[in-house]
């Protein structure tokens, strides 16, 4: 992050003319499994990554927040009134205005400001970079005020803007492992309590190894809310709450009532992977707790094939590289990570072969897409922080 940060304190001294007053950040995370279980009250197993949002900021005698972003290339003005209202067109700013209106509805009165954003979270790869932007924003908030917010609450207002703001019905976990990691933590998270539980992951044996695809498939914008709606629809079926209190003994008892639906076979598979992958989540949590690694990657193939098979999220780029990564010395487990449809790949590999299981999966992933794909380890990171503030 030291990189990042010098950078992004240069272009603020150089476009501004003077030091930032503050400097936050908050990290990108990888779920190591437990994937789209959170809006189904489950469990999730995230962790932060040692990628970050930065975000110096200044005093400013203009009204508002000027905004401007090394990613982009762009600026925005933000409005610090509580005036804001939800765009019709999304763009990068929007997650900050929403981020920055919940957070002013609480009652903290930002001074006008004007900060520089950087981020080398990869954009569209499933390590969370929206939520990375919204809990640093907020962070921002908390050293411009001198307030303190509630990290559940923080992640909270964060999902909140996502949902207003981007028009993306996301679960709580992004945002909660932004605000709340912990450096050599995983996160066991129950989304119905929003209790998390800290699990060591530092066995200096073990690295986390994660691979961006470089692949984001076109699609209509609408795979996630579809899913949503599907596991919505087969928790009416079987006559529970949510996903999270079925189980497969009932699924299986109803699969008749599925029968007559529409589209009942689609329900009735997403169930499944739903069921299946909370049992998933929490025994790999259990087995990380005893070190027992051979478990962990057992868990996490048998993951990708649920999302592959009943969940339907994953795709071609996505399969090759769990495939290659199954059959390379050194790896334990492999995975799709993420919303699904393309970005990154999360794997556990013994540390003294990382190297060399890098260069062996990009090298035949490359001979069998024509893709270069993006490869770094990385060790549970810290959550959202000041670094700075005079």
């Amino acid at each position: 992050m030291k990189t990042l940060i010098t950078e992004t304190k240069s272009v603020f001294s150089k476009k501004y003319g003077t030091e930032p007053v503050w400097l936050v950040a908050a990290p990108g995370r990888v779920n190591l499994i437990g994937e789209h279980t959170d809006y189904n009250d489950g469990f999730v197993f995230p962790m932060a990554i040692e990628r970050y949002t930065v975000i110096a900021a200044g005093y400013s005698d203009a009204a508002g927040a000027d905004i401007y972003s090394i990613n982009k290339e762009e600026s925005a003005t933000i409005k610090l009134d509580g005036s804001a209202t939800p765009p019709q067109t999304v763009v990068w700013s929007s997650y900050i205005q929403g981020t920055i209106q919940n957070v002013v509805e609480t009652g903290l009165c930002p001074k006008n400001f004007r900060a520089v954003i950087n981020s080398n979270v990869p954009l569209g790869g499933g390590l969370s970079s929206s939520a990375s932007l919204e809990v640093a924003t907020a962070t921002l908030l908390e050293a411009i005020t001198g307030q303190k917010i509630d990290p559940v609450q923080k992640a909270l207002l964060c999902q909140k803007a996502e949902h207003l703001y981007a028009g993306m019905p996301c679960g709580i976990m992004d945002q909660f492992i932004a605000a709340l990691g912990r450096e050599g933590y995983a996160m066991l998270l129950d989304c119905r309590s929003r209790v998390p539980k800290m699990i060591p992951l530092d066995d200096p044996n073990i690295v986390v190894l994660i691979i961006n695809s470089n692949v984001k498939h076109q699609l209509t914008g609408s795979e996630y809310p579809d899913r949503r709606r599907q596991c919505e629809k087969a928790a009416r079926l079987l006559r529970v709450p949510k996903l999270r209190d079925a189980t497969l003994q009932q699924l299986g008892a109803a699969q008749s009532v599925f029968e007559k639906e529409p589209d009942g076979n689609i329900c009735f598979r997403r169930a499944r992977h739903i069921v299946t992958e909370n049992k998933r989540t929490v025994a790999t949590a259990e087995a990380m707790i005893r070190k027992d690694w051979n478990t962990c990657g057992r868990l996490m193939y048998e993951s990708h094939t649920s999302m592959r098979d009943d969940f339907e999220i994953t795709c071609t780029e996505i399969d090759i590289l769990v495939e290659i990564a199954k059959s390379t010395d050194g790896v334990i487990g492999s995975r799709m990570t993420g919303g699904g449809f393309g970005g990154c790949t999360v794997s556990l590999v013994e540390a003294s072969k990382a190297g060399k299981v890098s260069e062996t999966i990009a090298e035949q992933y490359s001979t069998k897409t024509g893709i270069e794909p993006a490869v770094f380890t990385t060790r549970p990171a810290q959550g959202a922080m000041i670094l700075e503030n005079n």
